[in-house]
């Protein structure tokens, strides 16, 4: 299957605020107010500050997503990637799809000289999306994110 990768445009919004509606039930069992998610993707796409959102699209539709923002660290004086809200659409899984956004990512970084690496959160029970990412390279932190969310 041919796809490419481009970087999200306004006019994504709808789409990949369905597909984090889609996300979010299935990893989470969580159901995210649109209004709140809706606000929350524009302001992204509005504002690249506050992270980017890459698409991966077959026969101009979107068929996957993934947003990445931006942490720094100063025990390593750089930027971590993290990145946030992965997902493809369910036929078109298996194919590819987040190999190929993950690897655009991953480049990307890589020539920026300040950017020290590429952290996710993955939830503890998606075991196959543990798995692809390990296969990517990426390993175990020893970390676990705590929150106290408002």
């Amino acid at each position: 299957m041919n796809f490419e990768i481009r970087l999200a445009e306004k006019d994504d919004w709808e789409q990949i605020a369905q597909f984090n509606l889609q996300l979010a039930k299935e990893t989470e069992n969580k159901k995210l107010d649109w209004e709140t998610l809706s606000c929350g993707v524009q302001n992204v796409l509005s504002d690249e500050k506050k992270g980017r959102y890459f698409v991966a699209c077959h026969d101009n539709k979107i068929i996957g997503q993934l947003m990445h923002t931006w942490e720094w660290s100063d025990w390593r004086n750089g930027e971590l990637w993290w990145l946030q809200s992965v997902y493809v659409d369910a036929q078109y899984r298996q194919q590819g799809v987040f190999r190929k956004l993950y690897q655009v990512i991953l480049n990307d970084a890589k020539m920026k000289k300040n950017v020290v690496g590429i952290r996710l959160y993955v939830e503890n029970e998606n075991v196959r999306a543990q798995k692809t990412y390990e296969k990517l390279g990426m390993n175990q932190s020893g970390y676990q994110v705590l929150e106290e969310l408002f």
